[in-house]
């Protein structure tokens, strides 16, 4: 691996949400967790800003940016449901579309004719990753409309997993069998 490509802005941008994600869990003023959920949602936006402008755009880019927001959500919501601020019915509900991105991703891996497909970012990830960044700050910020934003999160999950699913069956009619 490249360390130079890596290691480039956009990517380092993209880690800075690991160390938000530390310190979501360090700290517990809510205050604070919403500053650091406003960061988080900028550092997402900026990442990709960036490596656009820069023309950096790279395939470890590409990887990091979603599994830096999959920890720092996984790791709100987890804090939250230890602390008793959500229930385990809203803590699923908030991480459905990441459990199924999981899940398909590794079934796309076991079944040999899907391998070649290429997995890439769809604008419906990207509204559950708002929706679930502004379902996180309204748990803090305005407790008692949470549920609404939470199942807001629900059902653009589902359009999402509906979206993946569909993306990945008509890109495996497109890839060449091996």
């Amino acid at each position: 691996m490249d360390r130079g490509v890596f290691l480039s802005l956009p990517n380092a941008v993209s880690l800075s949400r690991l160390v938000l994600a530390a310190a979501f869990v360090a700290e517990s003023g809510r205050a604070w967790r919403v500053g650091l959920i406003l960061v988080a949602a900028l550092t997402d936006f900026l990442d990709g800003y960036l490596a656009r402008r820069r023309g950096s755009a790279t395939k470890w880019g590409a990887m990091l940016d979603p599994i830096a927001d999959r920890v720092f959500v996984l790791t709100a919501v987890s804090s939250f449901l230890f602390d008793g601020s959500i229930t385990t019915g809203e803590y699923f509900t908030l991480i459905a579309r990441d459990l199924a991105t999981a899940v398909g991703f590794l079934v796309a891996r076991a079944i040999t004719w899907l391998r070649p497909v290429v997995f890439s970012a769809r604008p419906s990830g990207k509204i559950v990753t708002v929706a679930q960044l502004l379902a996180l700050a309204s748990v803090l910020a305005y407790p008692a409309a949470a549920w609404l934003l939470i199942a807001v999160v629900g059902l653009v999950s589902l359009y999402a997993i509906v979206d993946y699913t569909l993306a990945l069956w008509r890109a495996r009619e497109r890839t060449p069998a091996t």
